[in-house]
């Protein structure tokens, strides 16, 4: 067997060992599976049950592998039996196989697997957790499919629900490009992350004492100073879906359903706890409430801050994030919705350095961060992303992966350019 087969024959093994340890304890869910699997085992289904006898065939083994000789490849394995009847694999004696895999594949792989795991970790094989493994791999419940799944689920033939997840945008964890290690967070913004952990340890201990004012934040700061992306990275970090939503696309041409749009996203928000609930342009808010000939979008956004009064973290699982560029409009009655307030300034020196750093971590690119940090005074995160993309353009405008300083010149008076371009149009 060459090494190609003898891969392909370990890939394979790996797939049936796990069949048959999930078949034989049924205390393993659909959490257990590593994601390579997920599509094979019902993971179109919110459930995390598994259901049992799971039987291999040949189109299983194909779809698993697409290689032309797999079926081949496969029945030369001594540790696998091919029922010609039922056109079905499984393998021979379970110990035997896992024996012969773990001295194929290693500690390493199997730690990717928690199925696995759990089965070498019972044997009393050192250096192997499943508890370590779990962690080590995506979770089911953080994915897109399952998150899909639940949304369908919860929304079934409901027409007004399938009406209000037209207005939201919902990402699961496992979706999320940003995570907070990418991220530089001033230090009342990581305090505002580290008070949402610790409700989210004690929300028990908090409910039965009846303390819920919990996770209601309100991000206000300039535009591109981070607030939506800090709060896509808490998703990640909680393994929390986001549900974002923006209160101008809220806001119907039948004005008498924007009420009950309202109404809706927060019942599905309830619905998918524990989430976060993400409303950007909560500025939309006091701009609708001086309106004086507009009495259907009053209307409107009193459900709003109804809702926002019954929404809780500890009661409801679900944290609320409002977002504005302009909290100077917000009247008293928005503000003391929010039990905490997390400022968004455009960065400072120190922090311009930290964001360039991190921006061309994967680049190559040998500016002066301090000189270059002085020359942005001004910028916001967004402004610094902007300026490295097009530098890295023009770089690659010349056939050069290097970011040269006059590439960065470029970049930064492209930035110069929008901004020159968005001031004169606003005047």
């Amino acid at each position: 067997m060459n090494a190609d087969d003898k891969e392909l024959a370990v890939d394979v093994l790996e797939f049936l060992i796990t069949a048959d340890i999930i078949n034989r304890n049924e205390e393993l869910t659909k959490l257990d599976l590593p994601k390579k699997y997920w599509k094979f085992f019902g993971t179109g289904s919110y459930n995390t049950d598994i259901e049992r006898p799971i039987a291999i065939g040949e189109s299983v083994i194909i779809r698993l592998c697409r290689a032309d000789n797999v079926i081949d490849v496969v029945k030369q394995n001594p540790f696998v039996k091919f029922d010609e009847f039922g056109k079905r694999f499984s393998i021979t004696t379970l110990d035997a196989a896992a024996g012969w895999f773990i001295r194929q594949a290693g500690k390493e792989r199997i730690m990717q697997n928690p199925v696995l795991a759990f089965y070498y970790e019972n044997c009393g094989e050192e250096g192997i957790s499943h508890k370590e493994s779990l962690e080590n791999v995506p979770g089911f419940t953080d994915s897109k499919e399952y998150l899909e799944a639940r949304v369908n689920h919860i929304i079934g033939d409901d027409e007004d629900l399938k009406a209000a997840r037209g207005l939201i945008i919902i990402s699961s964890p496992e979706e999320i490009e940003y995570s907070l290690d990418d991220l530089v967070c001033t230090p009342r913004q990581q305090e505002g992350i580290r008070k949402i952990k610790i409700a989210l340890k004690n929300r028990d201990f908090l409910n039965e004492r009846r303390i819920f004012e919990f996770g209601k934040l309100l991000f206000v700061g300039p535009p591109g100073t981070g607030k939506t992306s800090l709060a896509l990275a808490m998703s990640k970090e909680l393994k929390m879906p986001m549900l974002e939503v923006r209160l101008a696309m809220v806001t119907s041409q039948y004005l008498g359903e924007t009420s009950k749009n309202i109404d809706r996203i927060f019942e599905l928000a309830r619905s998918l706890s524990p989430c976060i609930l993400f409303i950007d342009e909560f500025d939309f808010v006091a701009k609708s409430r001086v309106t004086e000939d507009n009495g259907a979008m009053k209307r409107a956004v009193n459900m709003l801050l109804k809702n926002i009064d019954t929404v809780s973290f500890v009661r409801n699982g679900v944290v609320l994030i409002g977002a504005t560029n302009h909290p100077g409009i917000l009247d008293e009655a928005a503000w003391r919705r929010f039990d905490d307030v997390v400022e968004f300034p455009l960065p400072g020196y120190e922090m311009r350095v930290e964001i360039l750093k991190k921006i061309t971590r994967t680049l190559d690119c040998t500016c002066d961060f301090e000189e270059l940090a002085s020359e942005t005074e001004g910028f916001s995160g967004a402004d610094l992303r902007i300026m490295i993309k097009e530098s890295l353009i023009s770089a690659l405008m010349r056939d050069s992966f290097e970011l040269s300083e006059c590439d960065i010149e470029q970049g930064m008076g492209n930035v110069r350019e929008r901004d020159t371009i968005r001031q004169s149009a606003s005047i």
